[in-house]
């Protein structure tokens, strides 16, 4: 834990454990925060990076803040593992399919965003600014999770994780977006971990 603020404060916590032989290869957790806060223009947010191990990968926790009004998820999200170089070994269909939210996150008969949360993925936050009178057209802020507990994507050398921004423009083609993310990444891998970032 960082106290990363200008003052002094109390931390309460409470461990819970269990007494027994742990083996040497066993995984151990991690997670890994990541922000930006401009997507530089054409560029890929990058999840987590650099794993070098054996583990499988849990879960994602994403905040996205819209600086482009439209349409916002139409990004692939890629797993890079064991070796890959251009091609990763899973490539998905776009944002909102990754967080089971597909065709727009709408609200049915709707142009409005729906929140919704299941024990494994969901949209349990929109937050629309004042003037937008909730339509899809204006910019809006979204908290996004999706945790692959009956899914694990396992690796056994190394793993990298990427998303794009990307919405639409005229003519069906794609808009590089330069949004604002955040993200959690979370895993479980035999040690050592290599280093991770500095923390923004």
């Amino acid at each position: 834990m960082e106290n990363s603020g200008d003052s002094d404060t109390a931390m309460f916590y409470q461990i819970d454990y269990t007494l027994t032989d742990v083996p040497k290869d066993q995984g151990y957790f991690h997670a890994q925060f990541r922000h930006i806060k401009s997507l530089p223009y054409k560029e890929v947010y990058t999840i987590v990076d650099n794993i070098k191990g054996k583990g499988h990968y849990v879960g994602t926790v994403m905040n996205w803040v819209s600086k482009t009004p439209g349409w916002w998820g139409e990004g692939e999200i890629k797993f890079f593992m064991d070796g890959d170089n251009q091609f990763p070994t899973i490539c998905g269909t776009g944002t909102e399919d990754y967080f089971c939210g597909s065709y727009g996150f709408y609200k049915p008969g709707t142009d409005q965003y729906m929140e919704f949360t299941t024990p494994y993925t969901g949209l349990p936050l929109v937050i629309y600014p004042e003037t937008d009178q909730q339509k899809k057209e204006f910019q809006a802020k979204f908290s996004l999770y999706r945790w692959h507990i009956t899914d694990p994507i396992r690796f056994n050398t190394d793993l990298k994780v990427t998303i794009h921004a990307l919405g639409w423009k005229e003519g069906g083609l794609y808009l590089p977006l330069q949004d604002e993310i955040s993200s959690v990444a979370f895993w479980y891998q035999t040690e050592p971990h290599n280093p991770f970032p500095k923390l923004p």
